[in-house]
């Protein structure tokens, strides 16, 4: 076989993370692989001359997207139109699937026997599980982050491998790096630390800001001398500066921490109050217990419910097959329910929460190969005409 070439699409910051591994990945077992495609400057550096610039599809929302509808109906085609020019061994779409898999069904639509591999499972097995068989139609393999995903996957019609989640390869902060960090912001050793997590979306923090800094009201009386870090991108550090400014507990803002201060960060509190997401396997990562709150508009919050196929939304409780973190969602996300959840966990009553983090971190991989690699040897193995199973 001859130098692989394939044409890869990502649409988001997390995207070319996952991206940028699997290029990795592919140049390691593949030498001479070739990339066109889209991405981002992980992903660049990698190989990967992007085709129009990642940021312009990084856009959530039906008020965002209205504007610029018919400039993204126009990269589409455009994306569309250079995959099939360059027939590569595979287009590989990761995420975004508003936009990578419009690409993929124009593909299909003209080149049906184009391989199509998609990085990053729906969430099928949470709601609309009715995604999975529409994806079916131009998708062949599917690279799962979850380990319980690919049953989902494969009953839709689609080879899949659990390859791994990304967290498992950040590095773990040493107790020194984590007293270190307590040093910089002026932290003293045994004064209790809360890492406040609000998201980083305008409307998540909007609807969360202002729970989460009552509920911070509540704990100061509890505990004094309670200490705040508070990690936000740049864009919003603005709003939040101003958000959190008679917020006790004295927050430090960290913006746009590298991975070195945010995992630091992590290790050094002693619990977090974080919105629901990806978020909570970093923590878990770490080994800093949480509370998880969210909050959404009425509507949107009845929907969820009336279509939600699990009891919970933390990752942390899915894959540990526990329910060991407390969250709290909607009309429950409230300083009367947060407060005392975590005063609990500030006092060291963390019950389940360490043994639950732990087993999360092994059932994503934690120990095995880096998951860049086993993404890798996944699309390797369907392009071969097997599969591997790596559990």
């Amino acid at each position: 076989m001859g130098a692989l070439s394939f044409f890869l699409i990502a649409g988001e910051p997390s995207g070319d993370r996952l991206g940028a591994a699997l290029m990795a990945g592919l140049k390691a077992l593949s030498p001479g692989v070739t990339f066109q495609g889209i991405g981002g400057p992980l992903m660049q550096a990698e190989g990967l001359e992007s085709l129009f610039p990642m940021e312009e599809l990084s856009v959530m929302g039906l008020v965002e997207v209205l504007p610029k509808y018919f400039h993204l109906k126009r990269r589409i085609r455009e994306a569309a139109e250079a995959a099939l020019a360059a027939a590569p061994a595979a287009l590989i779409t990761i995420d975004s699937p508003d936009f990578c898999l419009r690409v993929a069904a124009l593909v299909k639509a003209a080149r049906p026997e184009q391989k199509v591999i998609h990085y990053v499972a729906p969430s099928v097995w949470a709601w609309r599980p009715g995604r999975a068989a529409k994806m079916a139609r131009v998708v062949d393999h599917v690279l799962a982050l979850l380990p319980f995903e690919p049953p989902y996957m494969e009953a839709a019609g689609m080879s899949c491998d659990f390859v791994g989640h990304p967290v498992v390869s950040e590095p773990l902060a040493t107790p020194a790096d984590a007293a270190a960090f307590r040093t910089a912001h002026g932290i003293a050793m045994d004064a209790p630390l809360l890492a406040v997590l609000p998201g980083s979306r305008r409307g998540e923090l909007a609807r969360l800001l202002p729970p989460f800094g009552r509920t911070l009201r509540y704990l100061a009386e509890a505990l004094p001398d309670l200490r705040v870090i508070l990690p936000t991108p740049a864009h919003l550090a603005g709003l939040v500066t101003e958000a959190v400014r008679d917020w006790s507990g004295a927050p430090a803002l960290l913006i746009a921490p590298d991975v070195a201060t945010r995992t630091a960060a992590f290790a050094a509190a002693d619990a977090a109050l974080a919105a629901s997401g990806t978020v909570s396997l970093e923590l878990a990562a770490q080994g800093c217990p949480m509370v998880i709150a969210y909050d959404m508009a009425p509507l949107t919050l009845w929907l969820m419910r009336r279509m939600a196929k699990i009891d919970t939304v933390t990752l942390v409780n899915l894959v540990s097959e526990t329910r060991a973190v407390p969250e709290y969602i909607g009309t429950d996300c409230t300083p009367a329910n947060l407060a005392p959840a975590l005063t609990s966990l500030l006092c060291d009553l963390v019950g389940e929460q360490p043994f639950a983090m732990r087993l999360t971190m092994e059932r994503l991989g934690r120990g095995g190969e880096p998951p860049g690699l086993r993404a890798a040897r996944s699309v390797l193995g369907f392009l071969g005409g097997k599969t591997e199973k790596m559990r």
